[in-house]
Formats: structure tokens, C-alpha cells, sequence
């Protein structure tokens, strides 16, 4: 039986040590941290989830008498949704306690360092402990980037660490980066009762998604009264009179906003340092380990993937990256496919997409057309008074096939997955367009957008 020894145990590495145990393999499983599950569990996914649907009560919950609901809101009491969200955390971190033991994964604990190709080197207690494998598949995660600015230094400017165990709602918020991270904070904390302002370096918040995606959901905030300032370049941050104040240049103009607290949310970066990699002759792209699409390293017998990688800093793709690796690992062959990676934004209201945007496709020389359908025309939307958002799709003119799909509005993240589906298998316009769909539903939506590609949508 093949040893592997997996150094993570975060989304990609406690599924690979699950996936190498049903292959048949003996599977040791380091992790530094006392829970396991990683930064999506513990610090990211699973918490920010958890306030964001305290936010999404609390805006339902201040608009009761449009339902016909007499009811009266008094607040958010911040110390119970904090505790929520801790509940929520500590049952799925049992959860994946509970299936290294139901699969037979040996579990270390301990800071792990590759001291040779196949040798890992874990301090546990203070005692080293030598954990040598046939195999090493590398997972250690990402950690929140920094700026190298004035002032960016904790307690100054907080990371999405530290906003997560906030004690109490800030009187005011400046959010630096309006891409995934930025948008959810902005969304908890203008909905809990503090004053947002984003400050985002590119022309748009949430930069990679659909630019039409981008504009309503900067309508939705605005709406909300968050301020949110594009094309701004930050250049420090400083405290002056008890407040925090952040320096930017918007239109060649220099500005400055102040609030209670400022959170650095400009991404994430692999978490390679310190682990030996550079010792053992490991190929590198910058911080990311290079891998091929087995997730092969240069190194025989080890592999790597998760966030360590690169590329998609998302769990779902470190899961499957996770099951590429071990495969190949215990002799398989198999490659991780990228073709219909879906993405998604847990904002009010949700964004979810998948495959080519509208401008990707024309600057890749496709001939396109492109389906729209508002939600304010889609019966389950309007009763549900979920009316903001549309359905966006993106078809290949010459071969009919849908190449992209971009959604916003309720429960885009989950209806997505139709489409991910069709950008998958190759699936035409009309396929999906011919499909009949519940009514009323909230993929109604989809399948409209789809038949106004093909000039024939029934409800627009």
C-alpha cells in the first residue's frame, strides 16, 4: 500500500486525503492549525457566510410591512451572530474530524517543512516528528495579501481574518479592494448598521465578473448608500484624532476617507514561505508552485495543489485539484479540467458565472450573441420581491453552443450550475432553451435569456 503524506488540510487537502483512502492508499495528513478545513472553513467560505446571512435577515427583517408582516426591527445583536457563526464553523470542523476518522487518515499536527523531495519534517509540541512517504502531495493554502503601504500593518488595517472576530459593528468601514472578499464585508456591514465605503484601483468592483454584473451591483450598493470609489489608488493609511485615515488619488486628485476601521481586502497569495520548498529545488512561478495538469511538480513523486498553486483561489477548485493529484498519485492518469469553473459572489443579490464574459469572447474573435432577462419580469422574482439582477448568456454564433452565463440576483450561485452544466458538455442555445422549466422558478430566468439569443424569448 502506497504512503502519501499530505502537508494541508485545508479544502484540497482533506479531500485528497479522503479520495487517496478510497484508492487504497495509507494517507498522513499534517495540518499546523488545531482545526481542520483551512482558511475557507475557519477563515473565509464557510463565517463570512454565516454573517452574510445575518445581513440578508436583517434587510428582510426591516422590510416586513411590504410582505404584510407587522413586525418591528431593533438591530442586530452582533455578539449572537457572532456566536452563530462560531456554531456553524465548530459543526462542520467536526464534520471533517469526523471523516479522517471514519477513513483511516493519520492526523499531524504540527508546522510541516519538506526537508527532502519525500520527507516532510513536522514540529508537533516542540518534538519533531519525521513523516517520510512515497508520495507528498503539497496543500498549504493562501494567505491574505498586504500592501506595501504606510500604515498597513495590524491594528491599523485589519485583513478578512481579523474582520471575521470584530467585537462590535464599527460606527464606519472603508474596505480597500472591491473585488470578492471587498464585496462581501460591504454587504455584512452596511446591513448591520455601519457607514462602507470601497475603494477599488480598477474601473470596476468585482473586476472579473461580466462588466454588466459589476454595474448593477454597484447600483445595488450605492442604492444602499455605500460609497464606492473606482479608479482609486491607495497610498497609506494613517490614524489621526482616534479615527483611521486612508489616502488615495482618484482622476489625478488626491482624496482621503476616514472611518472607525479600514480592512485590506486586495486578495490573496499563496502561503509558500517557510516550508522548504525553495530547499529541495522545488520549481516556482513567483510564490505559486508550478504544477502541470496532472498537478505534477518538477520533483518525481511529489504534487501540490489548492490555492499553493495559483490561479483559482477558489475551495471548489482546490477540491477538485485535490482529487487530480491523489489519482495520479496512486498511479491513475488523470488532468484537471478548467473549461467550466463556476464562480461566485455571496453579495445581496448573489453574482454567479461561468465560462467566457461577453468582452472575453469578442477579444478570443468569436462571433456572439448575447440573451438578457430581467428578474423584475420573472413571476417567483416578483412575488418574492427579489426583483433586482438579470440573466446574461453568451452564445458562439457559429456553433450555437453557449460559451458563458453571468447571473445577478437571488440565489444566482446555486442556479448557475444549469449553466455550468451546458459550458461542460458542449450544450447548444436551443438544448437549454428547449428544456422545460418549473414555473414559477427562479432559473425561469436562464432559460429566457437563452431563447433571447436566439431571437425568441416569450416574456421579455
Amino acid at each position: 500500500m502506497a504512503h502519501l503524506a499530505i502537508l494541508g488540510a485545508g479544502p484540497a487537502g482533506y479531500v485528497a486525503a479522503i479520495r487517496a483512502r478510497q484508492l487504497g492508499a495509507d494517507v498522513t495528513l499534517i495540518e499546523k492549525d488545531e482545526t481542520l478545513g483551512g482558511t475557507c472553513l475557519n477563515r473565509g467560505c464557510i463565517p463570512s457566510k454565516a454573517l452574510l446571512r445575518t445581513a440578508e435577515v436583517a434587510r428582510l427583517a426591516a422590510e416586513t410591512a411590504e410582505y404584510g408582516v407587522l413586525a418591528e426591527f431593533k438591530g442586530v445583536d452582533w455578539p449572537a451572530a457572532m456566536s452563530r457563526k462560531n456554531k456553524v464553523v465548530a459543526q462542520l470542523v467536526k464534520g471533517i474530524e469526523y471523516l479522517m476518522k471514519q477513513n483511516g487518515v493519520r492526523v499531524v499536527r504540527g508546522k510541516g517543512r519538506l526537508v527532502e523531495p519525500l520527507v516532510i519534517e513536522v514540529e508537533t509540541d516542540g518534538q519533531p516528528e519525521t513523516v517520510k512517504a512515497d508520495k507528498v502531495v503539497l496543500c498549504p493554502g493562501s494567505v491574505s495579501a498586504r500592501l506595501p503601504l504606510p500604515g498597513f500593518q495590524v491594528p491599523t488595517v485589519l485583513t478578512s481574518d481579523e474582520m471575521l472576530e470584530i467585537d462590535k459593528v464599527p460606527e464606519s468601514l472603508v474596505i480597500i479592494g472591491g473585488g470578492v472578499i471587498g464585496a462581501e464585508f460591504a454587504d455584512i456591514f452596511s446591513a448591520v448598521g455601519a457607514k462602507v465605503s470601497i475603494l477599488e484601483m480598477l474601473p470596476r468592483i468585482i473586476p472579473l465578473e461580466d462588466e454588466e454584473m459589476s454595474a448593477e451591483l454597484a447600483r445595488t450598493f450605492r442604492r444602499r448608500k455605500i460609497d464606492v470609489f473606482v479608479n482609486s489608488r491607495v497610498s497609506g493609511v494613517e490614524e489621526r484624532g482616534g479615527k483611521r485615515v486612508v489616502r488615495f488619488t482618484q482622476d489625478e486628485k488626491e482624496k482621503e476617507v476616514e472611518a472607525e476601521v479600514v480592512l485590506s481586502a486586495v486578495g490573496r497569495t499563496p502561503n509558500t514561505e517557510g516550508i522548504g520548498l525553495a530547499g529541495v529545488g522545488l520549481e516556482m512561478d513567483r510564490r505559486a508552485i508550478r504544477v502541470n495538469a496532472r498537478m505534477e511538480t518538477n520533483l518525481p513523486g511529489v504534487y501540490a495543489c489548492g490555492d499553493a498553486i495559483g490561479g483559482y483561489l477558489l475551495a471548489h477548485v482546490a477540491f477538485a485539484e485535490g482529487k487530480v493529484a491523489v489519482a495520479n498519485a496512486v498511479g491513475q492518469t488523470k488532468e484537471m479540467d478548467y473549461r467550466a469553473i463556476p464562480s461566485a459572489v455571496y453579495t445581496h443579490p448573489e453574482v454567479g458565472s461561468v465560462g467566457l464574459s461577453e468582452k472575453e469572447a469578442t477579444a478570443r474573435g468569436l462571433e456572439i450573441k448575447i440573451g438578457r432577462f430581467h428578474y423584475r419580469a420573472a413571476s417567483k422574482a416578483v412575488a418574492e420581491g427579489t426583483r433586482d439582477g438579470m440573466a446574461k448568456i453568451v452564445v458562439d454564433a457559429r456553433s450555437g453552443k453557449i460559451v458563458g452565463a453571468h447571473i445577478i440576483g437571488p440565489h444566482a450561485t446555486d442556479v448557475v450550475h444549469e449553466m455550468v452544466l451546458a459550458v461542460q458538455t458542449g450544450a447548444s442555445a436551443e438544448e437549454v432553451g428547449g428544456m422545460v422549466h418549473a414555473h414559477p422558478s427562479l432559473s425561469e430566468p436562464l432559460m429566457e435569456a437563452t431563447e433571447d439569443a436566439l431571437g425568441v424569448a416569450i416574456h421579455k
